[in-house]
């Protein structure tokens, strides 16, 4: 669109205009923006909801991303928990706040980035809010259609579980460390970093098969499975040897000092799935054994040992 000014020039009413006309919903979006509040179908009877904050100088950098890879990573990293859970993705709702001197390109462009992200899981973008604040946030609330199975939690591991992956590990963390750097290359690793891309339909595929607990990736490989071997109630292994280093990670640690092996383990913002599955069960496509459920008072390991070293992002810390 024309460049349009600043938000407050466009005004609330205006700004909503910019983001939601012309835009396509799926079947399962009943009523979009527009009204009090959306109405979106719910063929299971049950709604599955996840909701992600993302804050400015936090969690992206505009200087870093452009405005539709931030869009995409804010849909992306709440969607990403819908399919973990063995979800579909149906919708999304935003909430943004920002300066009122926000170039509305800005914002159109964020949008842009949303509507393009949801619509790659099959979802729809029907409905939010908009606020005046001094720093761009945005939170998005995502639901999901379970479609008659039942939810993936993380308190179904059992031991002699397999552990298995689906999705790129290590990725966001190295494109972090290159951009830390000031670099702006290699672009495989630093768009991995700037606009994660989930395997929403593993999710699903996964609750399918039998998987007994999930999570998506999104601290790191070993806090991740640390939720799972907590709320389960059980020891987890993990095998180094069963985990996919790319030679990629490999030249950019290299070029760093980094330690690509670390990332993997320890890298967040991936947003790939990390799933146990009884041991009988056909993995689905996709998904990758790394490791073993053990039994309770074995602890979260590595190849047998403890990990020395962060096990992933907390915040806060």
């Amino acid at each position: 669109m024309p460049d349009a000014g600043s938000v407050a020039e466009l005004g609330e009413f205006g700004l909503i205009r910019a983001v939601t006309e012309n835009r396509r919903q799926p079947a399962s979006t009943l009523l979009g923006p527009g009204d009090d509040a959306a109405i979106v179908a719910t063929p299971d009877g049950r709604v599955v909801a996840s909701t992600d904050v993302l804050v400015q100088g936090v969690h992206f950098r505009l200087d870093w991303s452009t405005p539709e890879q931030v869009g995409r990573k804010a849909v992306a990293v709440n969607l990403a928990d819908i399919a973990a859970m063995g979800a579909v993705p149906t919708s999304v709702l935003v909430g943004l706040a920002c300066p009122g001197d926000t170039p509305t390109n800005l914002i159109t462009e964020l949008a842009d980035g949303m509507w393009a992200e949801a619509g790659r899981a099959g979802a729809g973008l029907v409905g939010g809010d908009m606020v005046r604040s001094d720093q761009l946030v945005i939170s998005i609330t995502a639901l999901g259609d379970l479609r008659g199975r039942e939810p993936v939690k993380r308190s179904g591991a059992r031991p002699g579980d397999v552990v298995a992956v689906c999705g790129r590990l290590g990725w966001a963390a190295a494109g972090l460390a290159v951009l830390h750097r000031g670099f702006r290359s290699p672009i495989g690793a630093v768009n991995a970093q700037r606009c994660p891309e989930p395997q929403y339909a593993a999710g699903p595929a996964a609750a399918e098969a039998g998987a007994t607990a999930m999570i998506d990736v999104s601290d790191g490989l070993l806090a991740d499975l640390g939720h799972i071997a907590e709320s389960s109630n059980v020891g987890i292994d993990v095998r180094t040897d069963l985990l996919e280093v790319p030679q990629r990670l490999v030249d950019v640690s290299t070029a760093l000092g980094g330690d690509p092996l670390h990332w993997v383990l320890t890298g967040g913002e991936d947003h790939a799935l990390a799933a146990t599955f009884p041991s009988f069960a056909d993995l689905p496509e996709g998904w990758r054994r790394i490791g073993a459920v053990t039994m309770p008072d074995s602890g979260l390991t590595v190849d047998g040992g403890p990990y020395r070293g962060e096990k992933g992002w907390e915040h806060w810390r």
